[in-house]
Order: structure tokens, then C-alpha cells, then sequence
């Protein structure tokens, strides 16, 4: 179901208009507050889910970080995967399994 953003052009204001049918996107909407007919259409924000290789692979351990990073444990573990494989160090399989438990917070199960 597409949620669609627009712009009145004679007050202004933005809306989202969730369109369910194909002949509702064919007809122009009208404003929600004003009840003008002149719409633009405005390009919504998307996201796009990055596997978790990509992440690695693009991650610099070199840029300065603020202290809201390090509150998230998934960045922490993702800073030492990406370390680790710097210094080119194999840390084995328990190095990569405590780190995937610290990242999904079952590491505190085990205190």
C-alpha cells in the first residue's frame, strides 16, 4: 500500500495520502487542509537494507566517533570484527561467537 508525500501549493503544508487503489493514484488529490487541487508530489525517503559483509567491508575504524556510537553494542562489534580483520588477526570462532553475543545482547545471559 503506497503512502504517498506531496506539497500544497497554495498553503504550503505538506501531507501523506495513502493511495490503495490504482484509480486514486490517477486522480489528482486534493489538500487536507486547505481543499486545493494543485498538488506536487514530493520524493519520499526510502532505505535500503545493507547485508551485514557490506557493513564490515565499509566500515572505517579510523573516523572519529561520537558517544551515541558506542552506546550501541552492534557498532562496538562491528568496530572489532573490522579491527581484527585490519591488524589481520584470526581471533578463531569463539572471538566471532562472543562477539555476536555481545552485539545481540545475549552475552548478559551469561554473567
Amino acid at each position: 500500500m503506497p503512502i504517498y508525500e506531496y506539497q500544497c501549493q497554495q498553503c504550503g503544508k505538506e501531507q501523506s495520502l495513502l493511495l490503495l487503489t490504482r484509480r486514486e493514484v490517477a486522480t489528482p488529490p486534493r489538500c487536507q487542509y486547505c481543499g486545493a487541487a494543485h498538488l506536487t508530489r514530493l520524493l519520499s525517503r526510502f532505505a535500503y537494507h545493507q547485508s551485514e559483509a557490506a557493513r564490515l567491508q565499509e566500515f572505517d575504524t579510523q573516523t572519529p566517533r561520537d558517544e551515541s556510537f558506542y552506546k550501541d553494542s552492534r557498532n562496538v562489534g562491528l568496530w572489532a570484527k573490522k579491527r581484527a580483520q585490519e591488524l589481520g588477526v584470526d581471533l578463531g570462532t569463539q572471538f566471532e561467537e562472543t562477539v555476536e553475543k555481545a552485539r545481540s545482547g545475549k552475552i548478559l545471559d551469561e554473567l
